[in-house]
C-alpha cells in the first residue's frame, strides 16, 4: 500500500467496515478524503455537517431534461462511506467524489452496452466476489462468512491491517479474472484519475473509501495515457442535477428498483450504534415490542433467549451470535414458536422504518418546496410507517389535506391512498386514507416539476395535459371526478369541455355506461366542497338520456363475458341515476348553488321514469329466435329484479316473468343465467315470498341430468353470492318439506308448544316496544 495513499476496501452498508475505516481515519490522519460516489455531488457534501442531514439519506442524480432517468446512492449511519463524510466535515478535511459522473450513465449506451453486467468477454452475468470468497473459504452462506471474518470484529492495533488482507483477498480473484466487467474498468480509470489529480493539488495522505473489488485495480496505477484510452470512448455526457433525499432502512432491504439489497439495516444499525456485546440490548429490545403488541414476555424471557443465542453460536461455530442466532431464540423462547410474532420482530427491528431527514438548504426543485411548506402547514410528516388517517371534510384543514392527497395523486405521486374508514359512514364528508412516504417520490416529483412550480399548479396543468390525451370517455369522467376532489377549479372548464366533445362523438353505450357513475359521484362531491355543478348536472344527465335510449338494443346478442361486463355497468348506472335523480345532497356545508345553474328537479324525476322503462324493454327482450336475438337472461333478470327493488314492479308481476322463464319453452342455460341476475344482491326475496322459491325449486327438480350438468357452474355461482344466513335458512325450507303450500299449513304438520310460545312473548314485546299481551291461558296459569 502506498505511504501517499490509503485504499481503505470496504463493504457498501457494512456496519463492519464502516468501524474499520472510523478506526484508520481517526489513527492515520489523512489532509484529503476521496470516496466512491458521484463527483456531481461534491457541491452539497458539506451539507452533511448540518444537524439536520440526517440518515439514512440518499443522493439523487437526475437528468436535468428527463427527470425519469434518475439514480440513487443511498448511505445509512452504518455506511461506511456516511463515516467518511462526518469525518471529512467534522476535520475540516477536503472531500471528494471520484466514481464515474451520473451524466455518463444517463447518456444513450454505446454499442457495446449489450455486455454491461456481463464477464469481459460477455459469456455471463458478473459472479458476486464475497461468494467466491466464502465458496473458497468452504462456506456455503456469504452474507455468514462475512459477518464472522468483517461485521463482528472490532478493529485491531493496525488500524490498516483488515483493509490489507480484503484487499489481499480481492487481488487473487482479481488475478483469476473473476468479477470484472467493462463498466468497471472505467470506473477504475476514472477514480485513478481522481487520485492524480488530488496528488497534484499537494495533498500528502490521501484516504481513498471504495469498494473492496476496486482496490487491486487502483493499488497498481497504469500510465495515464492508458486510462485516457479507457475513458475515450465515453458517451457525450448528459447534465445533471442533484440533490440529499431522505431515504428507508425499508428501502435499503430491497433488491429491486432503488433497493440496496441490505437484508437487515435495523440489524446493521444496531451493531454499528451499540457498544459491546449487541445481542442482550437487542433482545431486550424485541421484548419491548412484543409487550407492546400484548406478547407475555418477562426478563426471564430475555435472559434464556440471550443465553440460547450464545450456546447456538458456539454449536455452530462461531466467534459471536449473529441474527441468525438470535432470530432463532427469539422465535423459541420469545415468540414461543410463532412464526406471526416472528414476523413482527423481522419487520420492526430487523428492518425498520427508519426515515431519513434533509435541511431546507438542501437544492430542491420549487414543486419540492411548495410541497414542503404545504406537508408543514397542514400537519401532515412524512413517514415510512403507514399510517391511517380519517378526514372531515367540514374541516377547514381536514378539506385541505383532502385537496393535496388527491393533487399528488394526480401527480403520480401516491403518499396517500383510499382506504376503508374505521368508522362506518356512507356520508361524503368523510375520507380515509393510509400514507406511507416512499424515497422514489423525490423522482416523480422531480418529473412532475415540468407542470408547474406549485402543486396545484402542476396537479391542475397536469390534468389538463391528460384530459386532451384521453381516448377513452371514462377515463375523462374520472379525471372531472379527481379534478373535483382535489379542489382543481382552474382545469375543469377545460377538462369539461374535452368531456363534451368525446361524448358527443362516442356511440358505444359500453363506454357512456362506464363513464357515467364517476361523473354523478364528481356532483356529490362537488355538492361537499361547495362547487358550481350545473355543468357537471348537464353533461351526466345528457349520457343518462342517451344510455337510457340505446341501453336495450346494446344487450342484444352479448356473449357471457359480454353480458358480465355490461350486468356490472348496469348495476353502477342504475345507482348513478338514483342519484342524479334524488337531487343535490343533503350534507353540504356551504351555500346552495346558484338557481340558475341547479338541475331541473322535473326534468330528473322523468329521467328516472325513462330509465324505467329501459329496464322494462331490456326485460321483456327475450332470444325468441336463439340467443343472438335477444339479450341474455343474465341481464333480464337483473332488470326485473332493478324493477322490483324500486318498486316499479311488484312481486305478482316478478313471480309471472321467473314463471315464465323457468317453463320448459325456455333454454335451461339461458333460465339459470335469468336466475343469477335476478338474485345477484341478495337471496332475502326467496324468503319472503315462498311462491318464488317454490318456483325455482320446481324448475331445478325437473331439469333432466345431462342439462343439469351444463347449469350446475351457473347455480352454484348465484347461491355462493347469498348470505351465508340466507342460504341455510333456504336449504331448511326446501328440507322441511312442499314448498307450495304455505308456511301455516306446513305448521300444522306438528303440534304447537303453546308453553314455549307463551314464554318469548315477553322478550319480543320488550324488542318492539310494545306492551305484551299474555294469552289468558297463560294468565290463569300465572293465577
Amino acid at each position: 500500500m502506498s505511504a501517499e495513499v490509503a485504499l481503505l476496501g470496504i463493504r457498501h452498508h457494512g456496519p463492519g467496515s464502516a468501524r474499520a475505516v472510523a478506526a484508520a481515519l481517526a489513527r492515520w490522519r489523512p489532509d484529503a478524503v476521496l470516496i466512491e460516489g458521484p463527483p456531481e455531488a461534491d457541491g452539497i457534501v458539506r451539507l452533511a455537517a448540518e444537524k439536520d442531514l440526517v440518515p439514512p439519506v440518499a443522493l439523487l442524480a437526475h437528468a436535468v431534461d428527463d427527470p425519469a432517468r434518475a439514480a440513487f446512492w443511498p448511505y445509512a449511519e452504518f455506511s461506511p462511506e456516511w463515516v467518511a463524510i462526518r469525518h471529512a466535515v467534522e476535520h475540516d478535511l477536503p472531500v471528494r467524489f471520484i466514481d464515474l459522473p451520473a451524466g455518463y450513465g444517463f447518456a444513450p449506451a454505446p454499442e457495446d452496452a449489450a455486455a454491461e453486467g456481463a464477464g469481459e468477454d460477455g459469456a455471463g452475468p458478473v459472479a458476486d466476489p464475497l461468494a467466491l470468497l466464502a465458496d473458497a473459504a468452504g462456506h456455503d452462506d456469504a452474507e455468514r462468512w462475512w459477518e464472522d471474518v468483517v461485521e463482528h470484529r472490532a478493529p485491531g492495533g493496525d488500524a490498516l491491517a483488515p483493509f490489507a488482507a480484503v484487499a489481499e483477498a480481492m487481488a487473487a480473484l482479481r488475478a483469476e479474472g473473476l468479477g470484472e466487467s467493462r463498466r468497471d474498468q472505467l470506473r477504475e480509470a476514472y477514480m485513478r484519475q481522481q487520485i492524480r489529480a488530488a496528488r497534484r493539488a499537494g495533498h500528502q495522505r490521501i484516504a481513498v473509501v471504495c469498494g473492496a473489488f476496486h482496490v487491486p485495480a487502483l493499488e497498481t496505477m497504469p500510465t495515464v495515457a492508458h486510462d485516457r484510452a479507457l475513458l475515450a470512448g465515453l458517451p457525450k455526457k448528459v447534465r445533471t442535477d442533484i440533490t440529499w433525499v431522505p431515504w428507508t432502512h425499508r428501502r435499503l432491504s430491497q433488491t429491486t428498483g432503488y433497493g440496496a439489497g441490505v437484508q437487515s439495516p435495523g440489524w446493521y444499525h444496531h451493531l454499528f450504534t451499540t457498544d459491546g456485546d449487541p445481542v442482550p440490548r437487542w433482545l431486550t429490545r424485541a421484548a419491548e415490542l412484543l409487550r407492546a403488541e400484548d406478547h407475555p414476555v418477562s426478563s426471564a424471557h430475555v435472559i434464556e433467549a440471550v443465553r440460547l443465542a450464545e450456546s447456538l453460536a458456539v454449536l455452530r461455530g462461531r466467534p459471536l451470535a449473529g441474527l441468525t442466532e438470535t432470530l432463532d431464540a427469539v422465535r423459541a423462547v420469545l415468540c414461543e414458536g410463532s412464526d406471526v410474532a416472528l414476523e413482527l420482530v423481522r419487520d420492526r427491528l430487523v428492518v425498520g422504518d427508519a426515515l431519513g431527514e434533509v435541511p431546507d438548504a438542501a437544492p430542491a426543485v420549487p414543486l419540492q418546496r411548495d410541497l414542503t411548506r404545504l406537508q408543514r402547514s397542514l400537519r401532515l410528516k412524512p413517514e415510512a410507517a403507514p399510517k391511517d388517517v380519517d378526514l372531515d371534510l367540514r374541516k377547514d384543514t381536514d378539506a385541505a389535506r383532502s385537496r393535496l392527497l388527491h393533487r399528488l395523486r394526480l401527480l403520480g405521486v401516491d403518499w396517500g391512498v383510499p382506504a376503508r374508514s374505521s368508522v362506518n359512514s356512507t356520508g361524503t364528508f368523510r375520507e380515509s386514507w393510509r400514507l406511507c412516504w416512499q424515497p422514489e417520490f423525490a423522482v416523480r416529483i422531480a418529473e412532475a416539476a415540468q407542470w408547474g412550480t406549485t402543486v396545484e399548479e402542476a396537479a391542475a396543468n397536469k390534468a389538463v395535459g391528460t384530459a386532451r390525451a384521453a381516448e377513452e370517455l371514462a377515463e375523462l369522467t374520472g379525471l372531472v371526478e379527481t379534478c373535483l376532489l382535489a379542489g382543481l377549479s382552474g382545469a375543469l372548464p377545460a377538462v369539461m369541455r374535452v368531456l363534451a366533445d368525446c361524448a358527443a362523438l362516442d356511440t358505444d353505450v359500453a363506454h357512456l355506461a362506464g363513464a357515467l357513475p364517476a361523473l354523478v359521484r364528481a356532483l356529490r362531491y362537488g355538492d361537499v366542497r361547495g362547487t358550481d355543478h350545473g355543468a357537471l348536472a348537464e353533461a351526466a344527465s345528457g349520457l343518462a338520456e342517451r344510455i337510457c335510449v340505446g341501453l336495450p338494443p346494446a344487450c342484444v346478442g352479448l356473449d357471457a363475458d359480454s353480458a358480465a361486463a355490461m350486468r356490472g355497468r348496469l348495476d353502477e348506472v342504475h345507482g348513478a341515476i338514483g342519484l342524479l335523480a334524488a337531487g343535490p345532497a343533503t350534507e353540504t356545508t356551504t351555500a346552495d348553488p346558484d338557481p340558475g345553474t341547479a338541475p331541473d328537479p322535473d326534468g330528473l324525476a322523468g329521467l328516472a321514469d325513462r330509465w324505467a322503462a329501459a329496464l322494462g324493454s331490456l326485460a321483456r327482450r327475450e332470444p325468441a329466435g336463439g340467443p343472438a336475438t335477444g339479450a341474455p337472461g343474465l341481464l333480464r333478470g337483473r332488470a326485473v329484479r332493478l324493477l322490483l327493488d324500486d318498486g316499479r314492479l311488484d312481486s305478482e308481476e316478478a313471480g309471472r316473468r321467473l314463471r315464465l322463464v323457468l317453463s320448459v319453452a325456455s333454454a335451461p342455460a339461458d333460465a339459470a343465467g335469468w336466475v343469477e341476475g335476478f338474485l345477484t344482491g341478495g337471496g332475502a326475496l326467496l324468503l319472503h315470498d315462498p311462491r318464488l322459491l317454490a318456483l325455482l325449486d320446481e324448475w331445478l327438480t325437473g331439469v333432466s341430468g345431462e342439462v343439469f350438468t351444463d347449469v350446475l357452474p351457473l347455480l352454484r355461482r348465484t347461491f355462493a353470492g347469498l348470505e351465508a344466513g340466507v342460504r341455510t335458512t333456504i336449504g331448511g325450507r326446501v328440507a322441511a318439506g312442499p314448498l307450495g303450500e304455505p308456511p301455516a299449513a306446513r305448521s300444522e304438520a306438528g303440534e304447537l308448544d303453546r308453553a314455549r310460545a307463551d314464554a318469548a312473548v315477553p322478550v319480543v314485546a320488550l324488542l318492539l316496544g310494545i306492551r305484551p299481551r299474555i294469552p289468558r291461558q297463560a294468565a290463569g296459569r300465572d293465577t
